[in-house]
């Protein structure tokens, strides 16, 4: 697919299978599209990025695709607060994708976020623990989005003279 780098093809048809799914030209071409995508996509940026590839793609095709893909847990849908659901790949064969989103109000910009240092995982591990304890909950997973103003909305707001 162009210029795109290789998606572990075998690795993802595995993924299918294991959920009973076929690993079909459609599916793979969304999956490579997600692969390879440098930002937080919406179902339309998708169908317009796939149809380069593969013309004959429906829209009700990506959006099913998209719906199946959220269900098997291989593909995360979010809203950042624009209407607008956004998709990104849940894993992938290099491992887990898992990190939390930073997002600006002002601008809408997305920050991907990995809690690398030890005492933030530690953290959430022990949020996790507490909760599933206190309601008795089996917790498989977590999606933590924060909302603020990036350096740049920032630096706007604070450049503006008093009553303006």
């Amino acid at each position: 697919m162009g210029r795109h780098r290789n998606i572990g093809s075998g690795w993802w048809q595995g993924r299918f299978s294991r959920f009973g799914y076929r690993f079909t030209m459609p599916r793979r071409a969304i999956i490579d599209v997600l692969a390879n995508a440098n930002k937080h996509l919406s179902a339309e940026e998708i169908y317009i990025l796939v149809k380069r590839f593969y013309p004959n793609i429906g829209f009700a095709t990506v959006y099913r695709t998209l719906d199946l893909l959220c269900q098997a847990c291989l593909v995360s849908k979010f809203d950042f607060g624009d209407k607008r659901a956004r998709y990104e790949l849940t894993e992938s064969p290099k491992g887990s994708n898992h990190h939390h989103h930073l997002v600006c109000v002002g601008c809408g910009r997305v920050i991907d976020y990995e809690d690398s240092l030890e005492e933030e995982k530690k953290f959430l591990e022990k949020v996790e623990s507490a909760l599933s304890k206190k309601f008795n909950f089996k917790i498989t997973r977590h999606l933590i989005q924060f909302y603020g103003l990036c350096r740049d909305c920032q630096n706007k707001e604070s450049s503006r003279a008093p009553g303006q």
